[in-house]
């Protein structure tokens, strides 16, 4: 079983601890030779995509169904000098407010890229992998990213993480993503390969059984 550590930023941290997000989005970083790249078909053998395989060639390098993600994120730890292991941690996404363990007076926080799996909290498991295009988002795969949006009975909006407003009453959940991509340095307008990852998740506690 393949274990990999993915970096969440915050806001989908907490998303993935209230149980509102289910799926996250990577760029396919290689390209198999058999794709057409006419830009006004942008099409792709879709009988070779088969399995979480990307043209039965690259395989997703997150991992297949049944591997599992253990979360990546924003954090800091204090170790014990006398019993030589990790003696508490925490986590910017839950807990933004942390004095540094040792009086210091620079950020404590250690960025996500930096966190050792022994550490983590959340842990993930792959329920199915698919590619597509960025733009081809449905409004309930939007959701299922964890974007916030509301539906009332007169109105309806999202969240709209470029300008950091509650609520855009404009936006759909679609429209919603789009500024959660860009939000973290993402070409929307690129419109790349992404793989597609559905997960459950099996732990917010350390790593599981």
């Amino acid at each position: 079983m393949k274990e990999t550590g993915l970096m969440f930023k915050a806001p989908l941290v907490r998303a993935i601890l209230e149980g509102r997000k289910t799926q996250t989005r990577r760029i396919v970083k290689r390209l198999p030779l058999r794709i057409n790249r006419d830009a006004n078909a942008m099409e792709i053998d879709v009988a070779n995509i088969e399995n979480g395989e990307f043209a039965k060639r690259i395989p997703c390098p997150v991992g297949k169904p049944g591997d599992r993600i253990y979360v990546r994120e924003t954090f800091c730890y204090q170790w014990s000098d006398e019993r030589g292991w990790l003696d508490e941690c925490w986590f910017r996404a839950t807990t933004p407010d942390v004095e540094h363990p040792d009086g210091g007076e620079k950020s404590p926080w250690k960025p996500a890229i930096h966190m050792p799996k022994a550490v983590a909290r959340i842990w993930l498991e792959i329920t199915s992998v698919r590619v597509e295009r960025l733009q081809s988002i449905s409004r309930a795969d939007a959701i299922a990213e964890g974007i916030q949006f509301f539906n009332g009975d007169h109105e309806c909006g999202a969240k709209n993480y470029m300008d950091k407003t509650d609520m855009d009453y404009s936006l759909c959940p679609t429209d919603s993503f789009e500024t959660l991509w860009k939000s973290t340095g993402g070409d929307w307008e690129a419109n790349p390969w992404v793989w597609v990852i559905d997960f459950k998740t099996i732990s917010t506690t350390g790593r599981p059984a």
